[in-house]
Protein backbone atom coordinates (compact mmCIF):
# COMPACT_ATOMS: atom_id res chain seq x y z
CA UNK A 1 0.00 0.00 0.00
CA UNK A 2 1.46 3.44 -1.03
CA UNK A 3 1.67 6.48 1.54
CA UNK A 4 -1.53 7.88 -0.66
CA UNK A 5 -3.79 4.64 -0.16
CA UNK A 6 -2.85 4.45 3.53
CA UNK A 7 -3.67 8.20 3.75
CA UNK A 8 -6.98 7.75 1.86
CA UNK A 9 -8.02 4.76 4.14
CA UNK A 10 -6.85 6.41 7.21
CA UNK A 11 -9.49 9.49 6.20
CA UNK A 12 -12.54 6.60 5.69
CA UNK A 13 -12.09 5.03 8.89
CA UNK A 14 -12.30 8.76 10.48
CA UNK A 15 -15.32 9.60 8.62
CA UNK A 16 -16.66 5.99 9.87
CA UNK A 17 -15.35 7.10 13.59
CA UNK A 18 -17.38 10.82 12.66
CA UNK A 19 -20.25 9.03 11.27
CA UNK A 20 -20.54 6.60 14.58
CA UNK A 21 -20.24 8.95 16.69
CA UNK A 22 -23.10 11.10 15.29
CA UNK A 23 -25.23 8.54 16.25
CA UNK A 24 -24.84 9.14 20.04
CA UNK A 25 -27.31 8.98 23.17
CA UNK A 26 -26.26 10.09 25.74
CA UNK A 27 -27.02 9.42 29.56
CA UNK A 28 -27.78 12.36 31.81
CA UNK A 29 -29.57 12.02 35.57
CA UNK A 30 -33.16 13.00 37.16
CA UNK A 31 -31.05 15.72 38.89
CA UNK A 32 -30.76 17.43 35.49
CA UNK A 33 -33.68 19.13 35.39
CA UNK A 34 -32.21 22.34 33.44
CA UNK A 35 -29.89 20.61 31.54
CA UNK A 36 -31.54 19.94 28.27
CA UNK A 37 -32.06 23.43 26.98
CA UNK A 38 -28.64 23.89 27.56
CA UNK A 39 -27.40 20.91 25.15
CA UNK A 40 -29.59 22.23 21.85
CA UNK A 41 -27.49 23.22 19.21
CA UNK A 42 -24.73 20.95 20.86
CA UNK A 43 -25.84 17.65 20.25
CA UNK A 44 -28.28 16.74 16.96
CA UNK A 45 -31.71 17.05 17.38
CA UNK A 46 -33.32 14.14 17.76
CA UNK A 47 -30.58 12.80 20.09
CA UNK A 48 -31.86 9.88 22.78
CA UNK A 49 -30.96 11.24 26.54
CA UNK A 50 -31.37 8.53 28.74
CA UNK A 51 -32.40 9.92 31.97
CA UNK A 52 -31.03 7.62 34.92
CA UNK A 53 -32.99 7.46 38.16
CA UNK A 54 -31.00 8.60 40.84
CA UNK A 55 -30.68 7.28 44.39
CA UNK A 56 -32.81 10.20 46.28
CA UNK A 57 -35.24 10.87 43.40
CA UNK A 58 -38.65 9.34 42.76
CA UNK A 59 -40.02 7.85 39.15
CA UNK A 60 -42.38 10.88 38.54
CA UNK A 61 -38.89 13.23 38.59
CA UNK A 62 -37.08 10.95 36.34
CA UNK A 63 -40.20 11.11 34.69
CA UNK A 64 -40.12 14.75 34.41
CA UNK A 65 -36.76 15.34 32.77
CA UNK A 66 -37.65 12.66 30.23
CA UNK A 67 -40.06 15.21 29.36
CA UNK A 68 -37.94 18.31 29.00
CA UNK A 69 -35.49 16.51 27.14
CA UNK A 70 -38.29 15.75 24.83
CA UNK A 71 -39.70 19.11 24.80
CA UNK A 72 -35.73 20.63 23.81
CA UNK A 73 -36.03 18.85 20.91
CA UNK A 74 -34.35 15.38 22.06
CA UNK A 75 -35.50 11.62 22.38
CA UNK A 76 -36.12 11.58 26.33
CA UNK A 77 -35.81 8.09 27.55
CA UNK A 78 -36.34 7.18 30.98
CA UNK A 79 -35.03 4.40 33.04
CA UNK A 80 -37.81 2.34 34.41
CA UNK A 81 -35.95 0.57 37.35
CA UNK A 82 -37.78 -2.10 38.26
CA UNK A 83 -37.01 -2.52 42.13
CA UNK A 84 -37.38 0.79 42.71
CA UNK A 85 -40.96 1.05 41.19
CA UNK A 86 -43.22 1.11 44.73
CA UNK A 87 -46.49 0.13 43.82
CA UNK A 88 -48.24 -0.05 39.88
CA UNK A 89 -50.11 3.20 40.72
CA UNK A 90 -46.50 4.65 40.45
CA UNK A 91 -45.88 3.05 37.02
CA UNK A 92 -49.34 4.05 35.81
CA UNK A 93 -48.61 7.74 36.95
CA UNK A 94 -45.40 8.15 35.46
CA UNK A 95 -46.11 6.24 31.96
CA UNK A 96 -49.07 9.12 31.88
CA UNK A 97 -46.72 11.52 32.35
CA UNK A 98 -44.42 10.63 29.52
CA UNK A 99 -47.50 9.69 27.55
CA UNK A 100 -48.68 13.42 27.95
CA UNK A 101 -45.18 14.76 27.07
CA UNK A 102 -44.54 12.83 24.19
CA UNK A 103 -42.16 10.52 25.04
CA UNK A 104 -41.71 7.43 23.17
CA UNK A 105 -38.95 5.17 24.81
CA UNK A 106 -37.72 4.38 27.71
CA UNK A 107 -34.79 1.74 29.04
CA UNK A 108 -35.88 -0.92 31.63
CA UNK A 109 -33.53 -2.23 33.88
CA UNK A 110 -33.85 -4.23 37.40
CA UNK A 111 -31.66 -2.28 39.70
CA UNK A 112 -30.56 -3.27 42.55
CA UNK A 113 -32.16 -1.99 46.08
CA UNK A 114 -33.12 -4.87 48.35
CA UNK A 115 -35.76 -5.13 49.01
CA UNK A 116 -37.36 -4.52 46.22
CA UNK A 117 -39.65 -1.02 46.93
CA UNK A 118 -42.57 -2.94 45.05
CA UNK A 119 -43.74 -5.99 43.04
CA UNK A 120 -41.16 -5.49 40.37
CA UNK A 121 -38.15 -7.50 40.86
CA UNK A 122 -37.21 -7.74 37.99
CA UNK A 123 -37.35 -5.78 33.83
CA UNK A 124 -38.70 -9.71 32.90
CA UNK A 125 -41.62 -9.15 35.23
CA UNK A 126 -42.06 -5.52 34.97
CA UNK A 127 -43.12 -6.49 30.76
CA UNK A 128 -44.81 -9.59 31.59
CA UNK A 129 -46.99 -7.53 33.94
CA UNK A 130 -48.79 -6.09 30.75
CA UNK A 131 -48.47 -2.52 32.20
CA UNK A 132 -46.36 -1.64 29.11
CA UNK A 133 -48.26 -3.45 26.69
CA UNK A 134 -50.31 -0.22 25.51
CA UNK A 135 -48.29 2.67 27.51
CA UNK A 136 -48.01 5.18 24.06
CA UNK A 137 -44.33 3.49 23.88
CA UNK A 138 -42.92 2.36 20.53
CA UNK A 139 -39.03 1.69 21.58
CA UNK A 140 -37.67 -0.25 24.86
CA UNK A 141 -34.04 -0.93 25.81
CA UNK A 142 -33.10 -3.42 28.19
CA UNK A 143 -30.01 -4.42 29.19
CA UNK A 144 -27.10 -6.58 27.84
CA UNK A 145 -24.13 -7.02 29.44
CA UNK A 146 -21.34 -8.31 27.43
CA UNK A 147 -18.53 -9.22 30.51
CA UNK A 148 -21.03 -10.47 32.81
CA UNK A 149 -23.04 -9.18 35.35
CA UNK A 150 -22.25 -10.91 39.15
CA UNK A 151 -25.47 -10.77 39.84
CA UNK A 152 -27.36 -12.77 37.16
CA UNK A 153 -26.04 -16.51 36.14
CA UNK A 154 -25.07 -16.61 32.62
CA UNK A 155 -28.22 -18.63 31.54
CA UNK A 156 -30.47 -16.63 32.73
CA UNK A 157 -29.68 -13.50 31.56
CA UNK A 158 -29.44 -15.52 28.24
CA UNK A 159 -32.75 -16.94 29.19
CA UNK A 160 -34.56 -13.28 30.02
CA UNK A 161 -33.58 -11.87 26.87
CA UNK A 162 -34.65 -14.54 24.58
CA UNK A 163 -37.94 -13.70 26.44
CA UNK A 164 -37.79 -10.10 26.46
CA UNK A 165 -37.57 -10.49 22.38
CA UNK A 166 -40.82 -12.68 22.06
CA UNK A 167 -42.47 -10.10 24.45
CA UNK A 168 -41.43 -7.50 21.54
CA UNK A 169 -42.60 -9.20 18.87
CA UNK A 170 -45.90 -10.32 20.59
CA UNK A 171 -46.59 -6.56 21.11
CA UNK A 172 -45.06 -4.82 18.28
CA UNK A 173 -43.01 -2.70 19.96
CA UNK A 174 -39.24 -1.77 18.98
CA UNK A 175 -36.62 -3.05 20.91
CA UNK A 176 -32.92 -3.39 21.76
CA UNK A 177 -30.38 -4.22 24.20
CA UNK A 178 -28.35 -1.19 25.54
CA UNK A 179 -25.12 -2.89 27.24
CA UNK A 180 -23.07 -1.91 30.11
CA UNK A 181 -19.88 0.15 29.32
CA UNK A 182 -16.69 -2.06 28.95
CA UNK A 183 -13.01 -1.86 27.79
CA UNK A 184 -13.14 -5.10 26.02
CA UNK A 185 -14.63 -5.32 22.36
CA UNK A 186 -13.76 -9.20 22.32
CA UNK A 187 -16.36 -9.45 24.62
CA UNK A 188 -18.82 -7.78 22.49
CA UNK A 189 -18.03 -9.83 19.77
CA UNK A 190 -18.75 -13.14 22.52
CA UNK A 191 -22.02 -11.76 23.38
CA UNK A 192 -22.97 -11.33 19.50
CA UNK A 193 -21.84 -14.85 19.33
CA UNK A 194 -24.15 -15.65 22.15
CA UNK A 195 -27.28 -13.37 21.15
CA UNK A 196 -26.87 -15.15 17.75
CA UNK A 197 -26.78 -19.02 18.78
CA UNK A 198 -30.19 -17.87 20.48
CA UNK A 199 -31.90 -16.48 17.77
CA UNK A 200 -32.02 -12.79 19.74
CA UNK A 201 -31.65 -10.96 16.67
CA UNK A 202 -32.05 -7.28 18.61
CA UNK A 203 -30.12 -4.91 17.99
CA UNK A 204 -27.11 -3.56 19.96
CA UNK A 205 -26.49 -0.18 21.21
CA UNK A 206 -22.99 -0.06 22.72
CA UNK A 207 -22.14 1.20 25.99
CA UNK A 208 -18.91 3.48 26.29
CA UNK A 209 -17.78 5.61 29.11
CA UNK A 210 -16.86 9.21 27.60
CA UNK A 211 -13.80 10.81 28.72
CA UNK A 212 -12.53 10.63 32.28
CA UNK A 213 -9.24 9.81 34.18
CA UNK A 214 -8.36 6.17 34.50
CA UNK A 215 -8.71 6.17 38.27
CA UNK A 216 -12.66 7.56 37.57
CA UNK A 217 -13.17 4.54 35.03
CA UNK A 218 -11.53 1.88 37.19
CA UNK A 219 -13.87 3.03 39.79
CA UNK A 220 -16.86 3.11 37.82
CA UNK A 221 -16.05 -0.40 36.48
CA UNK A 222 -15.52 -1.94 39.79
CA UNK A 223 -18.82 -0.62 41.06
CA UNK A 224 -20.49 -2.51 37.85
CA UNK A 225 -18.93 -5.20 38.39
CA UNK A 226 -16.63 -4.88 35.52
CA UNK A 227 -13.02 -6.45 35.49
CA UNK A 228 -13.53 -8.59 38.29
CA UNK A 229 -9.04 -7.27 40.02
CA UNK A 230 -10.34 -3.91 39.47
CA UNK A 231 -11.39 -2.95 43.02
CA UNK A 232 -8.41 -4.70 44.23
CA UNK A 233 -6.09 -2.12 41.62
CA UNK A 234 -7.93 1.17 43.00
CA UNK A 235 -6.51 0.56 46.73
CA UNK A 236 -2.97 0.34 45.27
CA UNK A 237 -1.17 3.49 44.92
CA UNK A 238 1.27 2.09 42.42
CA UNK A 239 -1.14 0.26 40.59
CA UNK A 240 -1.29 2.83 37.47
CA UNK A 241 0.74 0.51 35.38
CA UNK A 242 -1.58 -2.17 35.38
CA UNK A 243 -4.85 -0.14 35.69
CA UNK A 244 -3.80 1.54 32.10
CA UNK A 245 -3.17 -2.67 30.71
CA UNK A 246 -7.07 -2.84 31.93
CA UNK A 247 -8.80 -0.09 31.15
CA UNK A 248 -9.27 1.62 28.21
CA UNK A 249 -10.25 5.26 27.15
CA UNK A 250 -13.00 6.68 24.51
CA UNK A 251 -10.12 7.53 22.92
CA UNK A 252 -8.81 3.98 22.67
CA UNK A 253 -12.00 1.67 23.10
CA UNK A 254 -14.14 4.23 20.64
CA UNK A 255 -11.78 3.40 17.11
CA UNK A 256 -11.20 -0.44 18.14
CA UNK A 257 -15.60 -0.35 18.54
CA UNK A 258 -16.03 1.17 15.18
CA UNK A 259 -13.17 -1.59 13.44
CA UNK A 260 -15.20 -4.17 15.01
CA UNK A 261 -18.76 -2.75 13.05
CA UNK A 262 -16.49 -3.43 9.65
CA UNK A 263 -17.01 -7.22 10.18
CA UNK A 264 -20.18 -9.43 10.56
CA UNK A 265 -21.35 -7.11 13.66
CA UNK A 266 -21.85 -3.81 11.42
CA UNK A 267 -26.05 -5.10 11.30
CA UNK A 268 -25.40 -5.76 15.34
CA UNK A 269 -23.76 -2.60 16.62
CA UNK A 270 -26.27 0.28 15.54
CA UNK A 271 -24.78 2.71 18.06
CA UNK A 272 -23.44 3.81 20.83
CA UNK A 273 -24.78 5.12 24.13
CA UNK A 274 -22.39 7.48 26.38
CA UNK A 275 -22.04 7.23 30.27
CA UNK A 276 -20.85 10.53 31.02
CA UNK A 277 -18.66 10.22 34.25
CA UNK A 278 -16.23 12.22 33.57
CA UNK A 279 -19.42 15.05 32.93
CA UNK A 280 -21.94 15.57 30.80
CA UNK A 281 -20.51 18.90 29.40
CA UNK A 282 -16.91 16.91 28.62
CA UNK A 283 -18.37 14.29 26.76
CA UNK A 284 -20.50 16.34 24.78
CA UNK A 285 -17.35 18.24 24.02
CA UNK A 286 -15.65 15.36 22.65
CA UNK A 287 -18.63 14.18 20.60
CA UNK A 288 -18.61 17.63 19.01
CA UNK A 289 -15.24 17.75 18.02
CA UNK A 290 -15.50 13.72 16.54
CA UNK A 291 -18.78 14.43 14.46
CA UNK A 292 -17.07 17.27 13.69
CA UNK A 293 -14.21 15.47 12.30
CA UNK A 294 -11.77 17.49 14.83
CA UNK A 295 -9.31 14.45 15.28
CA UNK A 296 -6.79 12.50 14.21
CA UNK A 297 -6.21 8.55 14.41
CA UNK A 298 -3.02 7.76 15.66
CA UNK A 299 -1.56 4.43 17.29
CA UNK A 300 -4.95 2.98 16.72
CA UNK A 301 -6.45 5.75 19.53
CA UNK A 302 -8.41 9.15 18.79
CA UNK A 303 -6.22 12.22 19.39
CA UNK A 304 -8.42 15.24 19.36
CA UNK A 305 -7.36 18.37 17.28
CA UNK A 306 -6.78 21.69 19.34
Amino acid sequence: MTDLDAGAAEARFAARVAEFAARASLEITSNDRELPPALVGRLPAGTPLYVAHTPNATLAQVAEVACAAQAAGFEGCPHLVARRIASRDEAKAALARLRAGGVKRALLVAGDLTPPAGEYTSTLELLESGILDDAGLTTIGVAGHPEGNPNIPPETAWDALVRKQAWSRRTGIAMHVATQFGFDTAALATFDAGLTARGVTLPVHVGVAGPASLKSLAKFAAMCGIGASLGALLTNPGALGALKSLVRTIDEIFPAVVRLREGPLAQRLVQPHFFAFGGVMKTVEWLEAVRNGRFMIADAAIVLRT
